[in-house]
């Protein structure tokens, strides 16, 4: 009968394990990180594709994001999926497309980011030489990959509360492990 109450001690003992391991899991993934795959060549060559990034849910809860951050967010046309893009224009800014550039408040954009002779071409939601306004808690995001990259150039802004957090860390492959720097302009 001993034996028998070592046993049950020991199974609700790894029971109780797992519960709180799942728990502080659920916890971390629903507010703290969450993982995310890059799936494309949008934001080539700063990321790949099937590469694994680990996305800070919390940063965006005490500051905005800011110019060059690279951030996950709910699709705009179908939101069952996330795409990871760069900040291009804050919220107030004026954005424009002109010979293949971009520029923000008549200011030519510094992206080092970008590979060298990266063109920036306009699209359907931001003409060329047209100027957007970029409204109150709204984001203009760019690919990296200017040429392949569906972004804002084509369906608009991001706003705020679609975003899923900021890149934070690369974890897959084991070769790019690291932080995620902000490329500031």
């Amino acid at each position: 009968m001993e034996i028998f109450h070592k046993i049950a001690a020991f199974f609700f003992d790894m029971i109780e394990v797992v519960v709180v391991a799942l728990a502080i899991f659920v916890v971390v993934y629903l507010f703290l990180f969450q993982p995310h795959e890059v799936n494309g060549a949008s934001m080539e060559p700063n990321f790949h594709n099937n590469e694994f990034i680990l996305t800070d849910k919390i940063s965006y809860r005490f500051r905005l994001p800011q110019r060059g951050d690279v951030i996950i967010f709910r699709a705009p046309k179908n939101r069952e999926l996330d795409y990871i893009k760069r900040v291009i224009g804050l919220p107030g800014e004026r954005v424009k497309i002109i010979d293949g550039s971009v520029y923000v408040n008549n200011q030519k954009l510094n992206e080092p980011y970008l590979s060298v002779g990266t063109v920036s071409n306009s699209g359907l939601f931001l003409p060329s030489n047209k100027e957007y306004l970029v409204l109150e808690d709204e984001y203009f995001v760019l690919g990296d990959n200017r040429t392949h990259s569906s972004d804002s150039r084509e369906w608009g802004t991001v706003n705020r509360q679609d975003i899923v957090g900021k890149a934070w860390l690369r974890y897959w492959p084991p070769e790019v492990i690291g932080l995620i720097p902000a490329g500031k302009d």
